[in-house]
C-alpha cells in the first residue's frame, strides 16, 4: 500500500511539473510573438527587450481576476468598509497636507476636492496601498490569458509606448494586479489619455501629489463631471415598479427617464429635491449577487454624475462608495 502511495505521489509531482513547464513554455512563446507585435506598433526594440525580457507569468493575477469583491459583497458591506470614520480622518490629514494644491486643482478643473479625496481614499487608502505587483508581468499575464486578452494587450502596448517616449519610468511600475498604477490607480490608456505632468519636470509621476491630483481631476473633467451635481439618492421603491426598469449590472445603465416618470414608483418622492425633467435611472445593486435578496432593496436613484464615476470603475458598488465618501467629506472640510 505504501508503495502504491509513493507511486501516486510521484505521478502527481511529475504531472504538476509537466503542467508548469508546459505553461512556462507557452507563455515564453507568447512573449516572443508579443514582442514582434510591439515592435510593429512602432515601439523601439531596445525598449521592448528591456521591458519584456523580465516579464513572468503570475498565476496569482489570474486568481484575483476571477474573484473581485465588487462582484460578491453586498452593497452595505462593501460601502461601509470603504467609507469609515477612519477613512474620513485620513482624508482630512491628506487635505491639510496638500490644501493649496488640492484647492487650486479643484478650481482649475471644476472637480470637487471631496470627490478627489474620496477616489484616492478608496483606490489606494491615500497612497498607502499602491500595490506591489510588477505591472508589466501582470499585464502580460492577463494578455496571455484568454478571458480579456485584447483589452490587456492594448494596455500593455500602451505602457510600452509611454516608456519608449520617456513619459513614465519603467523601474517604478509596481501597482495593482490588473495593471493600475499610482495614487488614483490609472490604467496605461488612462495615463496616456488624461495624465498630466502638472509640475513640468518632464515625467508623469502618479505616485506624487501634484501630478496625481491634477491627472485625476483632468480625467474627471474630460469625461464630463458636473461640479456640485449629485451622484445618487437612496430611495425606497413601491412594489408596482416594473422589474425591467431596475438596473442590476454596471455594464450599461438603461431606462434613463425624466424624474416625473419615476415618481409613481418611489415612496415619499416629494421629499426628494429633484426637478421633474432631470434624467435619472434606478439601480438595485444586490439583486444579482445576494442570495434570497429582496429585489427592491437597496435601491438608488442615480444621476449623470454617477455614470461618470462608472467610467472610472464599472462597478455599481464602487460608484456608490465613492459618492458616499464624497458626501461625508462635504460635512468635514
Amino acid at each position: 500500500m505504501r508503495k502504491i502511495s509513493i507511486i501516486i505521489s510521484s505521478l502527481l509531482l511529475i504531472l504538476i511539473t509537466f503542467t508548469k513547464v508546459n505553461s512556462d513554455e507557452k507563455f515564453s512563446s507568447w512573449i516572443i510573438e508579443f514582442k514582434k507585435k510591439a515592435i510593429n506598433e512602432g515601439i523601439s526594440k531596445k525598449t521592448v527587450d528591456a521591458v519584456m525580457n523580465n516579464a513572468i507569468f503570475l498565476p496569482k493575477v489570474i486568481e484575483y481576476d476571477r474573484y473581485q469583491p465588487e462582484f460578491y459583497e453586498d452593497t452595505k458591506t462593501y460601502v461601509s468598509k470603504r467609507t469609515s470614520k477612519d477613512k474620513v480622518k485620513k482624508g482630512k490629514r491628506i487635505y491639510k497636507k496638500n490644501k493649496n494644491l488640492i484647492n487650486i486643482v479643484d478650481k482649475e478643473f471644476k472637480v470637487e476636492k471631496e470627490l478627489l479625496l474620496a477616489l484616492m481614499g478608496i483606490e489606494t487608502n491615500y497612497g498607502t496601498y499602491l500595490g506591489k505587483m510588477d505591472i508589466i508581468s501582470s499585464l502580460a499575464t492577463l494578455s496571455y490569458d484568454k478571458r480579456r486578452s485584447e483589452f490587456f494587450s492594448n494596455e500593455l502596448i500602451t505602457i510600452l509606448k509611454l516608456i519608449d517616449q520617456n513619459k513614465v519610468d519603467k523601474d517604478i511600475l509596481f501597482g495593482s494586479w490588473a495593471g493600475a498604477f499610482g495614487n488614483f490607480q490609472f490604467m496605461p490608456t488612462t495615463i496616456s489619455n488624461y495624465a498630466i505632468d502638472y509640475n513640468n519636470n518632464s515625467i508623469i509621476e502618479l505616485k506624487e501629489a501634484e501630478d496625481s491630483f491634477a491627472s485625476a481631476a483632468n480625467y474627471l473633467n474630460k469625461i464630463g463631471w458636473r461640479k456640485n451635481e449629485p451622484c445618487f439618492f437612496n430611495i425606497e421603491l413601491n412594489e408596482n415598479i416594473p422589474r425591467k426598469l431596475l438596473n442590476t449590472s454596471a455594464k450599461k445603465i438603461k431606462h434613463k427617464r425624466k424624474f416625473k416618470f419615476y415618481k409613481k414608483y418611489i415612496r415619499e418622492f416629494e421629499n426628494l429635491n429633484i426637478g421633474d425633467n432631470v434624467k435619472v435611472a434606478v439601480i438595485t445593486p444586490d439583486s444579482d449577487i445576494v442570495k434570497d435578496n429582496n429585489k427592491l432593496k437597496p435601491a438608488y436613484l442615480i444621476f449623470p454624475n454617477y455614470d461618470r464615476v462608472l467610467k472610472w470603475n464599472r462597478s455599481l458598488r464602487f460608484a456608490i462608495a465613492v459618492c458616499t465618501l464624497k458626501n461625508k467629506f462635504e460635512d468635514e472640510l
